[in-house]
């Protein structure tokens, strides 16, 4: 990494006319936006917007018909998600991506395992590795799933994986971190322990933070920054308060008008 990406000078994170299509239809239109550390950044809009495939397109799981990504001002649009992943791009999906047979704690410290460079040999000697253990122990406790460590991930609940997910998110220990609808399909209850993650994340200040989610409440309480995708285009991209407040987003989320102001 160069003297300048350290500094800030350079985004950490940064798309260039980043365009899809999946046969006629344009999924994310000539996207361009630059994510540095210390932020967190909603990225918003209606439904069929474009927002988890420009996500996709930003974590390697689909490449672009057109346009760059751009990781510390190094393009890295040929690199797949796990390359990406091992150079600091954590992310998680809107559906819940885990080993179901083998238990919460097992899925946590393969990660914490890959993380420290020893591979995903099943049958290394934990005993001799300990402070590993005790770090993926650490992550469990952050998202409030010590007590059910010892459970299949399969056997969770909904809400209790997305939890879990997280915790293996958090366990990659990486500089950006993506989060795709984090709280959705939780109960009340379960929802402010995510929230109080991100803000834990947030307040490290040198995370770079992007969050796709619904709920407006939650963006509120957590953006820096509101980008707003409508039909694949950006269309606003500031404050939070200005950004939800202008005419281009009202009428995006009423879906009526934006095409003029494209």
């Amino acid at each position: 990494m160069s003297n300048e990406a350290r500094s800030g000078e350079v985004p950490v994170l940064s798309t260039h006319g980043l365009t899809i299509r999946f046969g006629g239809h344009v999924a994310v239109n000539n996207v361009s936006c630059e994510f540095r550390p210390g932020t967190l950044t909603a990225i918003v809009g209606p439904n069929g917007a474009g927002k988890t495939t420009y996500f996709n397109l930003m974590s390697g799981q689909l490449p672009p018909s057109s346009g760059t990504v751009r990781l510390y001002g190094e393009d890295i649009t040929h690199l797949g998600a796990p390359q990406r992943t091992k150079r600091g791009i954590g992310r998680a999906f809107q559906l819940t991506n885990l080993f179901p047979n083998l238990t919460v704690l097992e899925n946590v410290r393969l990660t914490v395992q890959s993380r420290a460079g020893m591979g995903l040999n099943m049958v290394s000697m934990w005993a001799s590795h300990i402070e590993l253990i005790e770090k993926a122990e650490h992550f469990l406790h952050l998202v409030a799933l010590t007590e059910r460590r010892h459970e299949n991930a399969a056997a969770l609940s909904h809400g209790d994986k997305r939890k879990l997910e997280i915790a293996i998110l958090l366990a990659l220990e990486p500089d950006i971190f993506m989060f795709d609808e984090p709280t959705a399909g939780m109960s009340v209850d379960e929802v402010p322990v995510v929230l109080d993650l991100i803000q834990h994340i947030k307040a490290m200040g040198d995370k770079t933070i992007l969050l796709v989610e619904h709920k407006m409440d939650v963006v509120r309480s957590l953006a820096d920054r509101i980008v707003v995708l409508h039909n694949g285009y950006l269309v606003a991209d500031g404050d939070p308060t200005e950004v939800m407040n202008s005419p281009i987003v009202q009428e995006a989320y009423l879906g009526a008008g934006v095409a003029d102001h494209v």
